[in-house]
């Protein structure tokens, strides 16, 4: 996380000395090169609020977090907002390239900035004080699932001291048995993980039990939101809308609230289910997400066999 933070201010560097140098006529090729690695900013966020929060949430502290996760939206849209800028692809005389910088460039790397100096004198301090060594090592097995802002580290850790895991319940030969048939653990887990969508559930009491591990993930989840209330996994601007969805659930209002987004390009399906027992008491939240986008390009039939 420090290493990140000390590439991302050498970076602020060579931009604010492209941006001195710009040229009539340069389309800002190199500048745009620059800044689209501060997009990678959103991956430090990102291991921030999924691995760092959650430890500091089981010890009682969640407003600093809550607070932070808003910061951190509020500079995702900042370099978006700076990234679309700079997507203009004909030539800008000197004086726009001067008015682009002071208007979109410069606000989004000041939020940048602005947020490394929280983290430096806020946030680190208390997780060093709060966390341990092998809640760190949790951290560091799980980061790279995100993957990391400006560089990949090459170096490899391991404290000197671990606590031992918790031994796994089971084997992957135990059966789990359902009315229709039987499955053995390792067969139920890689069912779950080859089905083409994303499932996560929240138990009744409002903390994630469970969540699938496909091959193409759709949203980050990582094995530290476990246990973690789904109101803190979720950013504080759509935590409303989470909540209203459970207290629905809960209250037998509704049983499904489906959404659709476009997110990089795709066509994202989200789909909430209360699950319930046979007598209708809720059991938990079923959240199912899917990329739709190449089923609704399909057209016409397809019957015969083929490999894609």
């Amino acid at each position: 996380l420090v290493g990140e933070l000390q590439l991302t201010e050498k970076l602020f560097d060579e931009i604010a000395a492209m941006s001195d140098d710009a040229n009539p006529g340069e389309p800002l090729g190199h500048l745009r090169l620059r800044f689209s690695r501060l997009a990678d900013v959103g991956k430090h966020y990102s291991r921030k609020e999924n691995l760092l929060f959650p430890f500091l949430e089981q010890k009682g502290i969640t407003g600093p977090p809550t607070v932070m996760w808003g910061k951190d939206d509020e500079v995702r849209a900042a370099v978006r907002a700076a990234l679309e800028a700079l997507d203009y692809e004909g030539e800008i005389s000197a004086g726009d390239a001067k008015g682009m910088i002071e208007l979109v460039l410069q606000p989004a790397v000041d939020a940048v900035r602005e947020m490394i100096f929280k983290e430096e004198e806020i946030l680190f301090p208390m997780c060093l004080d709060k966390l341990t060594e092998a809640e760190w090592y949790s951290i560091y097995q799980q980061s790279p699932e995100i993957g990391f802002c400006i560089y990949d580290p090459t170096d490899s850790w391991q404290p000197e001291t671990l606590e031992e895991a918790s031994p796994q319940t089971g084997t992957g030969t135990d059966r789990v048995q359902f009315p229709s048939g039987s499955l053995n653990q390792l067969e139920l887990q890689a069912i779950l993980n080859t089905i083409p969508f994303d499932l996560t559930f929240v138990g009744a009491d409002d903390t994630v039990k469970y969540f699938t591990q496909g091959r193409e993930r759709i949203f980050e989840r990582n094995r530290a939101i476990i246990g973690r209330k789904v109101q803190m996994c979720h950013p504080p601007g759509s935590v409303h809308i989470v909540q209203k969805i459970i207290d629905d659930f809960k209250a037998g209002r509704a049983d499904h609230a489906p959404f659709w987004i476009q997110l990089h390009g795709k066509f994202i399906h989200i789909e909430y289910y209360a699950v319930r027992d046979e007598q209708g008491a809720y059991l938990g939240t079923l959240e199912v997400s899917q990329d739709l986008t190449a089923k609704r390009a399909l057209d016409g039939e397809k019957r015969l066999l083929s490999y894609e």
